[in-house]
């Protein structure tokens, strides 16, 4: 007889299996790097390729510059893997992936190009996390400041945690960011702005208010 438990117990059973297949491929490619084998770039691309595009596209927003800051992705990866041994290849990758294509929309903005969400997304959270020098870029970048603002976010409910990352690391735009956790965009709003007055308060009891 089919039950609720049952389904719940073969949904767990399977994604457990999904998880087991991806840290059999995450090993397998980074013994790769290890080895020095230049197919590591191939099977990072093939697995992990339209994850990192999707990554930078949102940040960057054009395919030119999306695919130049994954390509670096993987040379970056090439030449810290080793000594590098990352526990999970697809969060490794994320991390990489998103620096350089913050890093290359600073650079279109210096020049007067489009910035895209990236920019309006530290719009959201300069309230937030602004330093007194008034530059959010550089107050994320103080290590003090980022651990406190790990544990926010680990201590958020899960569904709350899940926008939160969308909106403001991955950089998606809030509609995309709603669709993905399952709520209206309206309400998905009204989530993430109470989301930063508890981050605001919780700064500002820690010493980091703006």
């Amino acid at each position: 007889m089919l039950t609720a438990g049952s389904v719940s117990s073969r949904s767990a059973r399977t994604d457990d299996s999904v998880e087991r297949v991806a840290d059999v491929t995450d090993q397998a490619i980074i013994q790769l790097y290890w080895d020095r084998d230049e197919n590591a770039i191939k099977e990072t691309d093939i697995a992990y390729g339209a994850y990192c595009r999707t990554i930078s596209f949102t940040i960057v927003g054009n395919d030119e510059d999306a695919q130049e800051c994954v390509n670096d992705t993987y040379l970056q990866t090439w030449n810290s893997i080793p000594p590098q041994k990352p526990d999970k290849l697809s969060a490794y990758l994320g991390k990489i992936c998103r620096n350089l294509s913050i890093n290359r929309v600073r650079q279109m903005t210096a020049q007067k190009r489009g910035a895209g969400e990236w920019t309006s997304s530290l719009d959201e959270l300069e309230a937030c996390i602004a330093s007194g020098s008034g530059d959010p870029e550089k107050s994320v970048d103080n290590a003090a400041l980022a651990e406190s603002l790990e544990r926010f976010v680990r201590a958020l409910p899960a569904r709350e945690q899940n926008l939160f990352l969308r909106r403001y690391y991955y950089l998606q735009p809030i509609a995309e960011a709603a669709a993905g956790c399952g709520m209206h965009e309206n309400y998905a709003k009204v989530t993430l702005h109470r989301i930063r007055k508890k981050l605001k308060a919780h700064l500002e009891k820690e010493g980091f208010g703006a």
